[in-house]
């Protein structure tokens, strides 16, 4: 039988000692209650905003169900198409640009583009200077103002010319359909959307960053976005033409379609 050695024996008592020998018990660490540095708990601060948004879209809802009458129409004819055929608002958009480029191209191109910029935002802008503050700083508020007027006032203009020379009615026997209906408007698009980045660059020779060429390609396509859809649902009529709201021919309402 092995007799066990007694603690004193392994570890000798010594003022010589070095080092001491204690016990591991169960216990919190150090970083309880602790959270990363520079964090802010969120909750309940966020949750309840959430909720308040939310029980605020719901009330929206309701109250627009209770003063807009939404009956279903009769059963379509495929005789008879409705002037003007106009897709949900939230295409409006897109079948705006449907109007100035080919389908390929305004349909399934530039939103894929749109889309793959905005899963990019991430990846391509990766500073945490000015991290979760709006638009990071007065330089970023200035250039998204810039950038936002600019968008409200090319984009109408490029509608508005689009729709009175029209490149694939005015070069029809010029030029083959791929050069009026998809290059031409692909580069004017391409052009309008370079040049704020152009006078940004040129603002801040070599000194651009990312944030500020971001803030710059999200406020184009945002202001763009809206302008586009607003113009397809107020501003088209009977044969998709311009019209103001107001002036619409043969009584056509476009409010009617919400």
């Amino acid at each position: 039988m092995i007799k066990e050695p007694k603690i004193e024996e392994v570890f000798p008592r010594s003022s010589n000692k070095t080092y001491s020998l204690v016990e591991i018990v169960r216990g919190p660490t150090t970083m309880v209650d602790k959270g990363p540095d520079d964090t802010v708990f969120a909750f309940p601060v966020v949750a309840i905003l959430e909720l308040l948004l939310a029980l605020g879209a719901t009330a929206v809802l309701l109250l627009f169900s209770l003063l807009k009458n939404a009956p279903l129409e009769e059963l379509a004819n495929p005789i008879i198409t409705t002037d003007p055929a106009k897709a949900p608002w939230y295409f409006m958009g897109l079948q705006e640009m449907l109007e100035h480029m080919h389908p390929l191209l305004s349909g399934v191109i530039v939103p894929a583009l749109a889309v793959l910029f905005l899963v990019a935002i991430p990846y391509l802008d990766h500073d945490r200077t000015g991290a979760g503050k709006w638009f990071t700083s007065s330089r970023g508020k200035r250039i998204v103002g810039w950038t936002a007027l600019y968008a409200l006032l090319v984009i109408p203009a490029f509608v508005i010319l689009s729709t009175t020379f029209p490149p694939r009615e005015l070069l029809r026997d010029v030029l083959p359909p791929l050069m009026t209906q998809s290059v031409i408007p692909g580069v004017i698009m391409a052009v309008l959307v370079l040049l704020p980045v152009l006078a940004l660059w040129r603002s801040r020779p070599g000194r651009m960053n990312t944030r500020e060429l971001v803030l710059v390609l999200f406020t184009m396509l945002l202001v763009s976005g809206v302008v586009l859809t607003l113009v397809g649902f107020l501003f088209r009529g009977p044969g998709f033409e311009l019209y103001w709201p107001w002036a619409m021919p043969d009584g056509y309402n476009p409010l009617n379609n919400l």
